[in-house]
């Protein structure tokens, strides 16, 4: 696979064949930058371009009735969601339940069943705005860390998992995803430039 630019999204997906992953996203008309599998997932990457269709939906509804009688396994058909861009940091964009605008997507979705069933943005205490049918999922593994909770490594050192590097590795070996994708997309960015005008972080 070749590597992208750091402003990417990766969707991996269980339940679907690569072929069918890619075509849906193709017919929407947002073709894969690179696409494989590996650990028992599927996964498409896409530049972070916020015309068309957006692929954070379409990582969701993948995992819908829509797509059923596309899926190899039906009823176990999940996506998780990532991007590389900088958290929003929109008004709106911090809050439960509201949409981010569609420069800053949520960094992280997991759905199931044609909803997310958990999202959040990484770093500097973001993972305490958590949203989603099921927006507890990954509580108990960000207590351990100190990344959410009443007494953090935040109150002595501010920059604590302030790229929020901890929980991508909370998330990837939650879900076991193959950790040699994520590294070509460059995770963890930094988050000390992200601002609402779209700009990357360095």
């Amino acid at each position: 696979m070749s590597r992208p630019t750091q402003n990417a999204f990766v969707t991996f997906c269980k339940g679907m064949t690569l072929s069918t992953v890619s075509a849906v996203f193709a017919e929407a008309g947002r073709p894969a930058v690179a696409a494989g599998e590996s650990s028992g997932w599927v996964w498409v990457t896409h530049d972070a371009d916020p015309g068309g269709v957006s692929v954070l939906d379409l990582a969701r509804d993948i995992t819908g009735f829509r797509h059923a009688d596309r899926a190899s396994d039906p009823d176990r058909v999940e996506t998780v969601f990532l991007a590389s861009t900088p958290a929003c940091s929109c008004p709106h964009g911090q809050n439960y339940m509201v949409p981010h605008c569609p420069e800053h997507p949520f960094q992280f979705a997991y759905s199931h069943g044609g909803f997310e069933q958990t999202c959040f943005n990484f770093g500097a205490r973001r993972e305490s705005r958590r949203a989603g049918g099921t927006a507890d999922l990954l509580v108990r593994e960000l207590l351990d860390a100190g990344i959410v909770g009443r007494d953090t490594p935040y109150d002595t050192d501010p920059g604590f998992n302030a790229d929020g590097a901890l929980t991508v590795r909370i998330v990837t070996e939650h879900f076991r995803l193959p950790s040699a994708v994520l590294e070509r997309v460059r995770y963890p960015i930094s988050t000390t430039r992200a601002h609402a005008g779209g700009e990357s972080g360095t």
